[in-house]
């Protein structure tokens, strides 16, 4: 992304899914419940970056691929009439075509791009950017977010509050602390939030007026925390010293669901506190979404609850998660068989990271020769996987007649 943050304008690009890409922006806006200011610039200055100058993008270059990135849907008439065709020759040499790419619509980084931009648009709720957001560009917006946080870290250290009891209500003690709920109807709210954000170096309770506590990111967790649409937890130490933030968004049904799992300077909470938090988490009784937070310190949802992913047993749940994340496969402890499988058909790169613990999948990743080529290549009914090493291929080569047998068996 950092090349894209360098830039003040948009480069020309065309989306291969430009509908589908706009369609997932209004979607998500609307679930926010983001202000019509908000979702129009979203729409517009977000939706031009990621077909402009978002790095992740798969390039297209021809009508295999546009098919291949599409799958089933159908094929946009500009498309074919881009790479269907050779162009004209004529007296002068015509400017290239703009490139064409497609951007996955749930790309984690997209998805949390587009949540820092909404942190720092609706902060500006009541501002003199407040109406004046389309002069913003996004790339404008992506810059004024990375200064202010800055200076946000230089402002934290200046002055202090003390914690304010009376607007906590305890949730869970734990042996290692207790968790604490900030109270949505406290008039020491704002308070307490701004001490959360001293102590663990977050924008959660920082407020443009620091005095008056009004404003900035603050305004808009303070008005989501008093309106119920929030809930902020703490884990506090014996001596009320805040190690973790959770917030976790309360839908309109009533049902709770994760947001972020927040240790010091926005870093994943320390190792010591992961069964702190599935302890807590277990006890909140959240719907079945994990966040890329809780991900990060090894935690997951399951339908039997906030488990540790080494503890995943189960085979379907085992088979969910890893379909969901493949990268999750390494950590756990007992892959199953239709886990291996997986992985091996959507995946097999991670295979090099951990190998196969059935004697089928390891038979099927066996090292054979390239038809004509002196070097060897690692391939499954002759489909070449590249991200597999030789020398891991031959590791995993294991005992082909075992392999079989399982294979006949299972």
């Amino acid at each position: 992304m950092s090349t894209a943050r360098r830039t003040t304008g948009y480069a020309p690009r065309n989306a291969l899914n430009a509908g589908a890409l706009k369609a997932g922006i209004a979607a998500r806006s609307q679930a926010r419940g983001d202000d019509a200011a908000v979702r129009a610039w979203l729409l517009n200055h977000f939706y031009r970056h990621l077909v402009a100058n978002f790095e992740p993008a798969v390039k297209i270059d021809s009508l295999d691929g546009a098919r291949q990135a599409l799958r089933s849907e159908a094929m946009p008439e500009w498309v074919a009439a881009r790479f269907g065709a050779p162009a004209k020759a004529s007296g002068e040499a015509a400017a290239p075509p703009a490139p064409v790419v497609w951007v996955d619509p749930v790309e984690p980084r997209l998805l949390a791009l587009e949540a820092r931009l909404v942190e720092l648009l609706t902060s500006r709720k009541g501002t003199a950017l407040d109406g004046k957001l389309d002069r913003i560009t996004c790339p404008q917006a992506l810059a004024l977010w990375d200064k202010e946080h800055a200076e946000m870290a230089t402002r934290i250290e200046r002055g202090w509050r003390q914690s304010q009891p009376e607007a906590l209500r305890t949730l869970l003690p734990t042996s290692h602390g207790v968790f604490v709920e900030l109270l949505p109807d406290s008039a020491l709210l704002r308070a307490e939030m701004a001490f959360e954000s001293y102590v663990m170096r977050h924008c959660l309770g920082q407020f443009f007026d620091r005095r008056a506590l009004s404003g900035g990111y603050g305004e808009r967790y303070a008005e989501a925390v008093a309106q119920q649409r929030l809930r902020l937890l703490s884990f506090r130490d014996g001596n009320g010293q805040p190690h973790i933030t959770i917030s976790v968004h309360v839908l309109a049904n009533g049902a709770l669901t994760v947001d972020q799992v927040k240790g010091k300077q926005n870093r994943p909470p320390i190792a010591r506190y992961v069964e702190d938090v599935l302890a807590c988490l277990n006890a909140l009784g959240t719907d079945e979404e994990t966040p890329d937070d809780c991900i990060a310190i090894g935690v997951v949802r399951t339908p039997a609850g906030w488990a540790r992913i080494e503890d995943v047993a189960d085979a379907t749940t085992q088979t969910r998660l890893v379909a969901r994340y493949p990268q999750l496969f390494v950590r756990l402890s007992a892959p199953t068989p239709m886990v291996e499988w997986l992985v091996a058909a959507r995946q097999p790169g991670l295979l090099a990271e951990r190998s196969p613990m059935a004697a089928s999948v390891r038979y099927a990743t066996r090292q054979m020769p390239g038809a004509g080529d002196a070097e060897a290549v690692v391939a499954t009914e002759g489909v070449p996987w590249p991200d597999i090493s030789l020398s891991h291929a031959a590791q995993i080569q294991a005992s082909p007649s075992r392999g079989i047998a399982e294979r006949q068996i299972g």
